[in-house]
């Protein structure tokens, strides 16, 4: 094996290990759809990395002539892949300044509250 072949099962181990844990702790916005989509995005990348020929059976089945066009479609791939992390990373943003904005928003009602009770003792 080598060294990109390494580094490529490594990082997808470690990715689908974070999507399986992160589903059955079932953490905010982790879905079955997402998990589906992570193992199959690195689970392709850590196969194609193991057998590197395996393109050339892919690109015959889909129908595509050229090993070449197969990578580029792998590129494909890889910018849909980002394009996800993305979005999840903004849908994590978008939950914790939801939360942050309820936990400002009670924790101002519950001062004016106290400020009020105060007012009316004197």
């Amino acid at each position: 094996m080598k060294l990109y072949q390494i580094v490529v099962v490594f990082v997808s181990a470690i990715m689908l290990f974070t999507g399986i844990k992160e589903f059955v702790k079932r953490e905010s916005g982790q879905t079955f759809l997402k998990l589906m989509v992570r193992v199959t995005v690195w689970g392709g990348m850590a196969l194609i990395a193991i057998y590197p020929n395996f393109t050339v059976y892919v690109a015959r089945f889909i129908g595509i002539v050229d090993n070449m066009n197969a990578v580029i479609l792998t590129g494909f791939v890889m910018v849909f892949l980002i394009i996800f992390k993305l979005l999840s990373a903004i849908e994590k943003m978008e939950q914790n300044v939801s939360e942050l904005t309820r936990k400002i928003a009670f924790w101002e009602a519950k001062n004016q509250q106290g400020g009020m009770e105060g007012k009316k003792d004197q």
